[in-house]
């Protein structure tokens, strides 16, 4: 096929973009059935990758399954595969194909869900699927909020409600208060938005890794002491570290005694309120001025999608609401919801789609499963670990997410550092599992984050089999340069 898209203006016949769409849909379909099979994950260097990808602009078209070829074997295998059954790093998201389809959808009918005159139908589905997260997490009837592409967004927009509401207007005396757990995007968005870094104020956590709350009322005391305007504080619903869910009813009471927003940022971690377990721990989420939660994680769908909920949905327009002579037509009915006046965002995509089919396809009951499949798994393999004398756990598992050191006996604690970087590092070149570190109290660990429904008690087994063999090796490696020493 030479240059159909050009001769018919950018568009391709009726035949050739069902044979085309067919190939896809086919190469994402083949993707999920072998997943499995797969390495978890292939990085090219950025020199071979500028060897094989770099070119001139294109001045003609080229038959696009030849285009597409080239997408299937040059790009796309040099990913990590996030939604692998063992890929553990970070916070997964496993993806559904169902969701892949609204996406195509959304995509294809090029739906623009900025406001209600040209988008009634997606406005109304994001309002319903927006309503039926306000249920799960108990928040009240005049709460709300919108879509956005991710938990960075989301505690930007919750932070700018926070100061409009309680400040007014950007005040340079006002301070902010966090754990040291919290999740670096909040630091970013609060420079976006005009704060000082020495506004923020980290409390250390204790050996649990929860916001210390004495620790919590004495600085916002001081700091009122001292003439300036705590106005917000931050909690955590599941810390990216370790999963840990700060005291949320002793935060919501400090904050009202006190006047201060309380923001929970539970990007991942809030969909642990489908479960019993997780309900129990998140009792004081309905506490909340304004909560973080992000579907591409625990709610299983492809990037981006992102939430941020308000208790009082006004508070949102309050903040975001503008007026310009282009959109007047849009203006037409009090009930019409024009998202553009609730978040940054003008021009928007269909998000919601894809959690509002896939939630309608499968049902809450199986979204319930598969997130206590999660918390189950890192059970599982924490009782793994407490097998093995040569493992130490550093966290015990806490809603999908374990953290554990190789330490066999007579390793000291400069050793199991050294180990664990050796380890997270040939582990990553062995590609059968993605297992990443993070730092506890400035000390190395290893981390597993356990939500993929697909993965089974033997990819945890053998990923965790594999860790021991690397650990095995690394030590084997520091006895022999030990020997050589002496």
């Amino acid at each position: 096929m030479e240059n159909s898209s050009m001769s018919s203006g950018l568009r391709l016949s009726d035949e050739e973009m069902r044979s085309f769409g067919y190939e896809v849909i086919d190469s994402i379909i083949k993707h999920i059935s072998e997943l499995h099979q797969q390495p978890v994950t292939t990085t090219a260097s950025r020199f071979e990758l500028e060897q094989r990808l770099r070119e001139p602009i294109p001045e003609q078209g080229a038959d696009p399954h030849q285009v597409l070829e080239q997408v299937l074997t040059k790009i796309l295998p040099n990913i990590a595969h996030t939604d692998h059954p063992r890929f553990f790093a970070y916070v997964p998201s496993p993806g559904n194909f169902v969701s892949v389809m609204a996406e195509a959808l959304a995509a294809g009918f090029n739906v623009f869900a900025g406001h209600w005159l040209v988008g009634s139908g997606p406005a109304e589905i994001e309002l319903v699927t927006i309503d039926w997260l306000r249920q799960l997490c108990d928040l009240p009837e005049i709460a709300g909020g919108l879509f956005v592409s991710g938990g960075s967004m989301a505690n930007l927009t919750a932070i700018a409600t926070a100061r409009r509401v309680c400040l007014g207007e950007h005040r340079f005396d006002a301070v902010i208060y966090c754990s040291d757990q919290t999740h670096s995007s909040l630091q970013k968005g609060l420079r976006i938005l005009g704060f000082r870094d020495e506004q923020l104020r980290k409390i250390a956590t204790g050996a649990d890794y929860r916001l210390d709350c004495d620790d919590l009322q004495r600085r916002i005391t001081a700091d009122c002491e001292a003439g300036l305007r705590p106005f917000c504080v931050v909690a955590n619903a599941g810390t990216t570290n370790t999963g840990a869910i700060d005291p949320l009813e002793k935060i919501s009471a400090i904050c009202r005694s006190g006047q201060l927003w309380m923001h929970v940022d539970g990007a991942y971690g809030v969909a642990a309120i489908l479960s019993d377990e997780g309900r129990k721990q998140l009792s004081g989420l309905k506490l909340a001025d304004s909560i973080t939660l992000d579907p591409h994680k625990w709610w299983f769908q492809p990037y981006e999608i992102g939430c941020v909920l308000v208790q009082d949905m006004r508070h949102l327009q309050m903040t975001f609401g503008t007026r310009a002579e282009y959109l007047k037509e849009t203006l037409r009915d009090a009930e019409e919801i024009n998202f553009y006046d609730y978040g940054p965002q003008l021009t928007r995509s269909f998000r919601a789609l894809k959690l509002w089919l896939s939630i309608k396809v499968f049902g809450l009951a199986a979204f319930r499963e598969a997130v206590s499949r999660g918390i189950y798994l890192a059970r599982f393999a924490e009782g793994l670990l407490r097998e093995d004398p040569d493992w130490e756990i550093a966290t015990p598992a806490q809603i999908g997410i374990i953290t554990f050191r190789y330490r066999p006996p007579g390793f000291e604690q400069v050793d199991t550092d050294a180990a664990t970087g050796e380890i997270v590092k040939k582990m990553l070149a062995g590609k059968y599992a993605m297992v990443t570190s993070t730092e506890l109290n400035s000390r190395p660990v290893l981390r597993m984050c356990t939500i993929n429904p697909q993965t089974s008690e033997e990819d945890i087994r053998k990923t965790i089999q594999e860790l021991k063999r690397l650990g095995e090796s690394q030590a084997m490696e520091l006895r022999k340069k030990s020997h050589r020493h002496n």
